[in-house]
């Protein structure tokens, strides 16, 4: 297949990248964003890469043990019969809103690759989602389509709304209301696209997790993900033939980071691994027994693997890196003596690509996040000032040298999108420090650090102290209030196995913080429970808060327990 113009731009900046993968001075130098006027990634790079490529692009090993791959050609093609038999026989159109809510299949794939070709845009949902998020996904996203598992039409029945509904299973089309996906593999396997792609047409509109009452919901282009990700197949330190493993929901942003596209840009393999308990012996022996390469996961499952043994992974990737909320230095420093690499960390949002990240080769420092991604030009905006070059502050994007890696928007939402941008940069909401070597360390959101005797509490710097105590699995600190320094800090403590809740445990974790914290920082109170979280698995602090702040008879205090 012809490569056309965008294309050329597209591999270009990709190969850089490539070839600068261990250079992180000359590649933030000389690497520029390609911005094609018209560019569809799914039509003008996989179907290009596809074209006669029998090496796997997806393998997924099933909780039984069975296992489905697919070339880049089958790919290409069953993505191509999807898009004409969406097309042909359910009216779907260019600029029509999609809700997708798959699991980790073959099909979840297929649909968004039919849908980039038909230029519809694609409203990602998880399995987990109610009716009521539902409800609110068809009436503010304007969805015309939904294409979900044949387990979850029930779920529709209360979801009013004239939108053609998708089944995907053996019961798909049950009763006449639901057609069955499977009719697809009927369609013709060229694909011929209705007009050309605007760089700048929507492609996904993500709703945020919601950590807030309503969540956002964030636009994104043909260029903001598909090319922005091009930073993040750098951080990752992909490359063409690796086999890379994320363990992430279908729906939430990070899926599309590292299961679609920057380990496709790259030319590499998606590997999936199910499971319904996460199981960190199985989990070692899947990515030794199919050569996993590359890993991701969030921070939650790297806690949990350092609770296992992990020299039963005979075969350590070559990369390994870390999403989603802060990686605490201890996490780090028990894979780097089992496995001898290092995890890296970055930190990026729904809203864009990877911004900050420790790449492939360089020196790494205990708790830093790393530094700018290439294309990406970051700032620490003043706290009260609001102007840049703050050695410590709010992490915020220069629009004068707009990143391709950003959204375009909060879809609907004028008001919040111009808060987001004023001031000619993009506010992330998040706090960091930078030293004098331009590494950043995340201090935490805006609004979760807190003071406590007039000294300013990061609660990410606290709860990384206490998983250096062997009997800490997680923990989250918060603000509790105290009548003389206004507010102490409060730990909620999920134990690691063998350890059990109550006064000496208490005690053991009392005196460990006041071993490795501060005296401003110490731990003044503990409290052993599980972890409110979003169903994209990150800490709902917010209710900690609200349930410090309402009283609790199940803490224990620091000076009952000295």
């Amino acid at each position: 297949m012809a490569e056309s113009g965008a294309t050329e731009q597209f591999r270009a900046a990709r190969d850089f990248l490539l070839r600068h993968r261990e250079d992180y001075e000359a590649a933030r130098a000389g690497f520029s964003w390609p911005r094609p006027a018209r560019f569809n990634w799914a039509l003008d790079w996989f179907d290009v890469i596809a074209a006669g490529n029998d090496a796997t692009a997806l393998h997924i090993v099933e909780e039984d043990g069975t296992e489905t791959r697919r070339t880049f050609a089958e790919m290409s093609a069953r993505s191509a019969r999807v898009a004409n038999w969406l097309r042909d026989a359910h009216g779907v159109r260019a600029g029509d809103r999609i809700v997708v809510m798959l699991g980790n299949q073959v099909e979840l794939w297929e649909t968004a690759l039919a849908a980039m070709k038909l230029r519809a845009v694609v409203i990602p949902a998880t399995p987990l989602l109610g009716p009521a998020d539902l409800r609110d996904r068809i009436e503010r996203g304007g969805a015309r389509h939904v294409v979900v598992r044949a387990v979850d039409t029930a779920k529709f029945d209360d979801v009013p709304g004239e939108y053609t509904r998708v089944a995907v299973g053996r019961d798909g089309g049950a009763g006449g209301a639901w057609a069955a996906f499977e009719d697809a593999c009927a369609a013709d396997d060229t694909f011929v696209p209705d007009g050309p792609t605007d760089a700048s047409d929507t492609l996904m509109l993500y709703f945020t997790s919601g950590t807030t009452a309503r969540p956002k919901l964030v636009e994104h282009t043909h260029t903001s993900y598909p090319i922005g990700h091009l930073a993040t197949m750098y951080w990752i330190g992909l490359r063409p033939g690796d086999v890379h493993l994320n363990i992430s929901s279908p729906g939430w942003a990070k899926h599309a980071w590292s299961n679609l596209f920057a380990p496709w840009n790259a030319e590499a393999t998606v590997f999936v691994h199910h499971y319904t308990r996460f199981d960190p012996a199985r989990l070692m022996a899947e990515m030794d027994r199919h050569g996993v390469t590359t890993f991701c996961a969030p921070p939650t499952v790297w806690r949990m693997l350092i609770q296992a043994d992990l020299s039963a992974l005979r075969t350590p990737p070559r990369e390994v890196v870390a999403a989603g909320e802060p990686l605490n230095p201890e996490v780090i420093a028990a894979v780097r003596r089992a496995w001898g690499v290092s995890v890296r960390d970055g930190f990026g949002q729904t809203e864009t690509a990877v911004q900050i990240s420790n790449s492939p080769g360089q020196p790494l420092k205990p708790g830093s996040m790393g530094r700018p991604a290439p294309g990406f030009h970051v700032e620490l905006l003043d706290p009260v000032t609001g102007e840049p070059g703050a050695g410590e502050g709010e992490i915020a994007l220069d629009l004068s040298t707009r990143p391709a890696g950003l959204m375009t928007g909060y879809h609907g939402d004028p008001e919040r999108t111009a808060e987001a941008m004023s001031g000619g940069f993009y506010r992330t909401g998040d706090i960091a420090a930078r030293d004098a070597d331009g590494y950043l360390t995340y201090v935490g959101r805006a609004d979760d650090v807190f003071k406590a005797s007039d000294y300013k509490i990061s609660p990410f710097e606290l709860e990384s102290a206490l998983l250096e105590h062997e009997a800490v699995a997680e923990a989250a600190v918060v603000p509790a209030p105290d009548p003389v320094r206004l507010a102490v800090p409060k730990a909620y403590v999920v134990l690691a196995d063998g350890w059990e809740p109550g006064p000496e445990t208490a005690k053991a974790l009392f005196a460990h913080a006041r071993a490795v914290l501060a005296p401003y920082q110490r731990i003044r109170r503990i409290e052993f429970a599980d972890l409110p979280k979003t169903v994209s698995g990150k800490i709902r602090r917010i209710e900690l808060r609200e349930r410090t702040a309402a009283g609790s008879t199940a803490e224990y205090r620091e000076e009952d327990h000295r």
